[in-house]
């Protein structure tokens, strides 16, 4: 059974490039929201020390998407 974020449905970035076709898009969404990379999620650390959900633009890596 695959994992996925439990954030999926508040998260900016998934909501935003969830259905956009670009490979880069779909890696990180396949490694960070849905795959092995799960808890190593920039945004996810973002939002549980500020209290905020980052940027919409802001990549799970922490990059900021710029396609």
């Amino acid at each position: 059974m695959s994992q996925e974020c439990e954030l999926l449905e508040k998260c900016g970035f998934f909501k935003k490039y969830n259905e956009i076709n670009s490979l880069a898009c779909r890696g990180f969404i396949a490694n960070y929201c849905k795959g092995p990379k799960i808890d190593q999620c920039k945004r996810k650390e973002y939002r549980n020390r500020y209290g905020v959900p980052p940027s919409d633009d802001m990549m799970p890596d922490g990059q900021m998407y710029s396609g």
